[in-house]
C-alpha cells in the first residue's frame, strides 16, 4: 500500500509484525523536487509497543495478513476483558492494560466490534466509529442555553467523561466518536 493511501486504522506489516496506524503527519517539501514525507505513529499488535514509521511518497508497506472476526463483549474481570466470537462461539481474552483506550466504549449489546486474529491468536479489537451511550450524571440543563455553544462535562454509563452541550440531561442517549472520544449528537 502506497504511503499516500495509508489511513488511520489500517493494519500493515512493518519489520515482520502487524502494526495498527494510530496517527499520521504529512510533511510537504519546501523545495522543488523534494519528496513528501509521511510520518506514522503505530502500535505493534504483538508487543503492544508504539512504533514510529517514516516513508517517502513513493514508498509502500504491505498489508498485514490477519482476519477480522465479529465478536460480542461478554464481561470484564480485574485482569482481562472477554469476548465471544459470533461465528464459531470461541472465546477470546485480552489483558485490560492492552484495551485501556477501548474499554470506556464497551457495553453489553455493542454491535460492530471486530477481533483482530493473527496466527490464530486474538491480538486486539477494533471498535465501530461511533457508539451510543447513556448519560448517567451531569449538571441540570438550562432553559434557553442552546443559543450559545457552551458545554459541560457528562459522565456516561461506562464511566467515560465527555463534554456535551448544556441542554442535555441525565438519561439521554448520545453518540460518541470512538477515535477522538468526543460528543457527536443525540442518539
Amino acid at each position: 500500500m502506497l504511503a499516500k493511501d495509508i489511513k488511520r486504522g489500517h493494519i500493515l506489516n512493518y519489520q515482520g509484525s502487524p502494526c495498527a496506524i494510530e496517527s499520521i503527519n504529512v510533511q510537504s517539501p519546501s523545495a522543488r523536487g523534494a519528496a513528501t514525507f509521511y510520518k506514522y505513529r503505530a502500535r505493534n499488535l504483538i508487543t503492544k509497543q508504539k512504533v514510529d514509521i517514516t516513508l517517502r511518497g513513493g514508498e509502500s508497506l504491505a498489508e498485514a495478513d490477519f482476519q477480522k472476526r465479529p465478536v460480542k463483549f461478554m464481561y470484564s474481570d480485574p485482569n482481562e476483558v472477554h469476548f465471544l466470537d459470533d461465528g464459531n462461539y470461541e472465546q477470546y481474552s485480552l489483558p485490560c492494560a492492552d484495551l485501556a483506550e477501548e474499554t470506556p466504549y464497551l457495553t453489553e449489546n455493542l454491535e460492530g466490534v471486530q477481533a483482530l486474529i493473527y496466527n490464530d491468536q486474538c491480538v486486539g479489537i477494533q471498535l465501530p466509529l461511533t457508539v451510543e451511550l447513556t448519560v448517567t450524571q451531569c449538571d441540570p440543563g438550562i432553559k434557553g442555553a442552546s443559543a450559545t455553544a457552551r458545554t459541560k462535562p457528562a459522565t456516561l454509563e461506562t464511566g467515560l467523561v465527555v463534554q456535551v452541550p448544556e441542554y442535555l440531561a441525565e438519561g439521554e442517549r448520545i453518540k460518541v466518536d470512538t477515535r477522538t472520544g468526543t460528543y457527536l449528537s443525540r442518539a
